[in-house]
């Protein structure tokens, strides 16, 4: 039996609570103004996307998490280097497929109430709950036993022996709610749809499953939420006290925050979609920060006497997918085709202003197990044509590329188009509003789409798992890839606990990956937010992507 404890001691990082989601912003003071940012501790953070929910459960964006870090703390911490640390929990101890852990004591809700073992229970419960219909419960699926011990200690029992799951309780989906506002909500959502099922029989019915779950799930789903979304409660430094939809949301410095003093007394996320708009703000003063910085603006911002760039390699891939069951791209002549008549220098350079690495493979060398040793797949127009010419259709063929309404996405896609006309495919270009783009990716309708996705966790499982594993089809497997070599690969990665076990599985894995091409990586992300420096010190960013502020301090 293999045994890994994860103490305090072992918890070697600097505490990093509540920092922090296909794919924002920081502001100052309430009013906005310099001078009140300067003296009064509040920080105007701008976002280019407003968050979609502050609810963990519903939403698994960049902007949303932005908030959430701040107001939900997790049970385990990941600082700006991706390193666990303390969070809720201040110890796990794995046993085989069992983690007891020991959580923090003397820890307060922003609503007043204490936090306990009832509460992660209720929270874990929630998100694989199917009323609720979260689409990050794959996360957390492979946990199917939760024991309390005690007010402070938990046992959960996973399917079986999980390696990664430390890294998916520090993911900002698993913020711990109270059982306080769940149980409100959930009452709420009984109400609203006229059952006249009890909450305690709601939760009987749900640990039984069955027909008449099933029914009662149906007949509340579309009212579950509505409350947490509207007050989220969580122990985090900061809680919601405004929220504007289409303009800001403000959170207030919680006093009773467990984790030590923090300088500021308000931290307001204004969304300001366009470009020159957001660094116009910056550099006057309206925002401290901004949580993105268009390319062709980084020179400026460095180069302002007031602003700069915080720089970081991301977690992300952006890729083209195949519709790997669709004729032609169920040829793989046709995918390698594409893959070597695409030009990611040209990408790189002439769209992102060299904010950029070519992609050697599907997970970026941010994370945990990515193979060095790979090859690039080098841009070959006569390579491309040789495969063309071996294909199913060696004369070319008609499609459509989709991708999400910004410029920048566009002009990938014309770089794309132009490459791919090469080989005689004429592509035509769709763009569309990004939520209404995530929908129709997920239908599995497309030719081909291009999209992004970060492995949050720095962990390779979530890199992998859900974007190519067989059970993942119909979910973040949006191309209907199916390789069963792979997929023992990917178990293999997830449940062996040795770092040189795992990096072989996931080394062959990448390597099956790039053979097969259900989709091929485009680039790396590389990170920047702009930062006023003569309003605010201390601000981080991790390669998430979430803006890290609780080392802010402002100058005098």
């Amino acid at each position: 039996m293999q045994k890994k404890l994860w103490s305090l001691m072992l918890f070697t990082m600097i505490l990093v609570l509540a920092a922090c989601t296909d794919d924002s912003d920081v502001d100052e003071a309430a009013e906005g103004d310099s001078e009140t940012a300067a003296g009064g501790g509040d920080l105007v953070i701008g976002m280019i996307n407003e968050a979609v929910s502050l609810d963990p459960h519903v939403s698994n964006d960049i902007p949303s998490a932005q908030l959430r870090t701040q107001i939900f703390d997790t049970l385990v911490e990941q600082n700006v280097d991706m390193e666990f640390g303390e969070g809720l929990a201040t110890s796990f101890e794995q046993d085989d497929d069992q983690w007891t852990l020991q959580l923090k004591e003397d820890v307060t809700f922003h609503n007043g109430s204490d936090f306990t073992a009832e509460d992660v229970e209720a929270t874990l419960d929630r998100v694989m709950d199917p009323s609720v219909g979260s689409s990050v419960a794959f996360m957390f699926e492979m946990i199917n036993d939760i024991e309390i011990v005690n007010d402070h200690e938990i046992v959960f029992t996973t399917d079986y022996p999980f390696t990664p799951l430390p890294s998916h309780l520090a993911h900002n989906t698993a913020g711990i709610l109270s059982k306080e506002v769940i149980d409100e909500d959930y009452q709420n959502a009984l109400d609203e749809a006229g059952s006249d099922v009890t909450l305690e029989e709601y939760y009987e019915l749900r640990e039984e499953g069955g027909d008449e779950f099933e029914a009662v799930s149906e007949e509340i789903g579309s009212h579950v939420g509505a409350i947490i979304s509207e007050k989220p409660d969580g122990t985090g430094h900061l809680k919601l006290q405004e929220r504007i939809p289409g303009n800001e949301i403000v959170l207030e410095k919680f006093e009773d925050f467990h984790g030590g003093e923090r300088e500021f007394n308000t931290v307001t996320y204004r969304v300001i979609p366009e470009n020159s708009a957001r660094l116009a703000e910056l550099e006057t003063g309206g925002i401290g920060v901004t949580d993105n910085v268009d390319t062709e603006a980084m020179d400026r911002v460095r180069d302002h006497e007031d602003t700069d760039i915080i720089d970081q390699d991301g977690l992300s891939m952006t890729y083209v997918a195949f519709n790997y069951e669709k004729e032609p791209f169920d040829d793989e002549n046709v995918r390698k085709a594409i893959s070597h008549a695409i030009d990611r220098e040209q990408i790189i350079s002439g769209v992102l202003n060299d904010r950029g690495l070519h992609a050697k493979n599907h997970i970026s060398p941010s994370v945990f197990a990515h193979n060095a040793d790979m090859e690039e797949v080098p841009f070959d127009l006569e390579l491309a044509k040789d495969y063309m010419a071996e294909s199913s259709v060696p004369d070319g063929f008609d499609t459509v590329i989709w991708t999400s309404d910004s410029e920048q996405n566009r002009d990938i896609a014309l770089i794309i188009q132009e490459s791919l006309s090469e080989l005689g495919i004429n592509v035509e270009i769709e763009q569309y509003e990004h939520g209404a783009f995530l929908e129709m990716a997920d239908q599995g309708d497309h030719d081909m789409f291009m999209l992004q996705w970060i492995t949050v966790t720095g962990d390779p499982n979530y890199g992998l798992y859900p974007m190519f594993h067989t059970d993942s089809v119909g979910s973040g497997n949006r191309w209907n890839y199916s390789n069963p070599e792979l997929d023992s690969y990917l178990e293999e990665g997830q449940q062996t606990s040795g770092d040189e076990e795992r990096i072989a599985a996931y080394a062959t894995a990448q390597e099956i990956l790039m053979e097969d091409l259900p989709i091929t990586p485009l680039y790396y992300g590389e990170l920047g937010i702009g930062v006023n420096n003569t309003l605010v010190e201390g601000v981080e960013l991790d390669p998430v992507g979430i803006v890290r502020i609780e080392n802010v301090t402002f100058p005098e």
